[in-house]
């Protein structure tokens, strides 16, 4: 089985590209589950901050659940923000994972803004609104070297970047066997 490893700032469109295309592929009959950052930091991560070492943690108990669906003959779609270089990499390790990269510009994710993060997020240091260490704004994103797929999701439409994950998939199956 197959582990795509999501990484892009938040807005980029990894929890809509994972579900549109966890629909595809059990309509064809593939076992599959979405493992959402969004989701796990509501329960298994919910003890976790934003620092470096906590982001780091988050991510490696978000693939270790993972890593179980795989062992279980899932694919899974790893969902999750993911701004370090060198834990992409330890992940990207293991011959079943995949490394798919949502590019998207900063400047097009703030005008999108779909939870309203960014906006939180360039709030003056003094209003208590505002959202600290913020992926991409007040904190790091390392723009990944070693991917094994680039949507473009400001550029390309949700349709075509679903269907070139999809087939980037159903090649990458027979891969990991």
């Amino acid at each position: 089985m197959i582990l795509i490893q999501f990484t892009g700032l938040s807005g980029s469109g990894k929890t809509t590209l994972a579900e549109n295309v966890r629909s595809l592929l059990l309509q064809n009959g593939y076992k599959v589950a979405v493992v959402d950052g969004d989701v796990y930091r509501k329960t298994i991560c919910k003890d976790l901050g934003f620092s470096k070492e906590d982001r780091c943690e988050n991510v490696r108990r978000i693939f270790n659940v993972g890593r179980d669906f795989v062992d279980a003959k899932t694919i899974v779609l790893m969902s999750v923000i993911n701004p370090y270089e060198n834990l992409r990499n330890e992940i990207r390790a293991y011959h079943f994972v995949r490394t798919v990269f949502l590019d998207c510009f900063l400047h097009n994710l703030i005008q999108r803004d779909p939870k309203g993060l960014y906006k939180k997020a360039m709030l003056p240091d003094h209003d208590p609104n505002k959202i600290k260490n913020f992926t991409g704004i007040s904190d790091v994103f390392e723009t990944p070297a070693n991917t094994d797929l680039i949507l473009k999701t400001d550029s390309e439409t949700i349709s075509f970047s679903t269907n070139k994950l999809y087939h980037f998939i159903i090649d990458n199956l027979t891969q990991t066997v």
